[in-house]
């Protein structure tokens, strides 16, 4: 069952086009990322899925209702949590809890009981009390969450939810989420983070408003990439990346710190770096990032990824 369709999905601001023809299914009780700079089209994409914004052409679905036609319906039936939050903070914890509780209309019966199964949930049991404006971001974070899911929606749309929060709690964040995808629960979130991103069942990547690669992050890594990658020492890597410009062989070039990931034609490029550089380069087992940096040099790359 597809919890999400999108046919030829586009739309335009005046001369602008900031989502481009997207066509898309995402499987109920599945984990989807999006991927892409900023200015990419993620959260123009998200906002016509959850129905906040009118398409400009293209159709799609979402729980089986029509965009357009049932936009208000498809709010009805699932949870939202954009990058601000939308906590209010000089309400308690349990108190936006409570008022979101009210605005999805959960029967006054129901209320406690589903209010103390977010806080577990998020591990926010111990801090009902305290005002969100107390709150580090993490906790902000978790409580957001838990207002997005007060109505136990079957889909949940999460704009960069990890945006500025420390590692840890991303870690632990990413963790209920999987926890809600095991239940059946449809996740799409949009995110910058590459291992958030390996965590997800499948990801997409945008640029320039459309979405030019789709798939697992293991189909990605292995099929994406036209030859061979390399990893390199290199302490001057910038200006070494400048020289490997050009070079027979090399495809692409990417620095890494002090290392250097280069994307050669074929194998016979590895003897022809060993005797160019004296270093003798390894190869390696693309990284998400790889991919992304990959796609985003190489747009015209991009039908051969899909």
């Amino acid at each position: 069952m597809w919890a999400v369709t999108a046919k030829g999905l586009t739309k335009a601001f005046g001369d602008f086009v900031a989502v481009s023809d997207v066509n898309l299914e995402i499987q109920a009780g599945e984990i989807f990322g999006l991927l892409g700079p900023n200015g990419a089209g993620k959260s123009t994409l998200i906002r016509m899925l959850t129905g906040i914004l009118e398409p400009t052409s293209g159709s799609g679905t979402v729980l089986g209702y029509d965009l357009t036609r049932q936009a208000e319906t498809i709010k009805q039936n699932l949870g939202y949590m954009s990058q601000k939050f939308s906590l209010y903070e000089d309400l308690t914890v349990v108190e936006n809890l409570q008022f979101y509780a009210g605005i999805y209309g959960i029967p006054h019966k129901k209320r406690k009981e589903r209010i103390q199964e977010i806080l577990a949930l998020t591990g926010l049991e111990s801090r009902t009390g305290e005002s969100v404006a107390a709150l580090n971001l993490g906790a902000k974070q978790r409580l957001a969450l838990g207002c997005a899911l007060i109505s136990r929606p079957r889909i949940v749309f999460l704009d960069e939810p990890t945006s500025g929060v420390s590692p840890t709690a991303r870690r632990s964040f990413f963790n209920i989420i999987q926890n809600l995808a095991y239940d059946g629960t449809t996740v799409i979130l949009t995110t910058h983070f590459m291992d958030e991103a390996e965590r997800c069942d499948r990801v997409g990547f945008m640029l320039n408003g459309k979405l030019i690669a789709v798939g697992s992050p293991d189909s990605l890594k292995a099929g994406t990439l036209p030859g061979t990658l390399v990893e390199l020492e290199a302490p001057n890597a910038i200006q070494r990346a400048k020289e490997f410009e050009g070079l027979p062989y090399v495809k692409d070039c990417s620095v890494h710190g002090t290392v250097l990931h280069v994307l050669l034609s074929d194998e016979a490029g590895i003897e022809f770096l060993r005797n160019t550089t004296g270093v003798v380069p390894q190869p390696i087992i693309p990284s998400l990032e790889d991919v992304f940096m990959y796609l985003v040099r190489n747009p015209e790359g991009e039908e051969g990824a899909r």
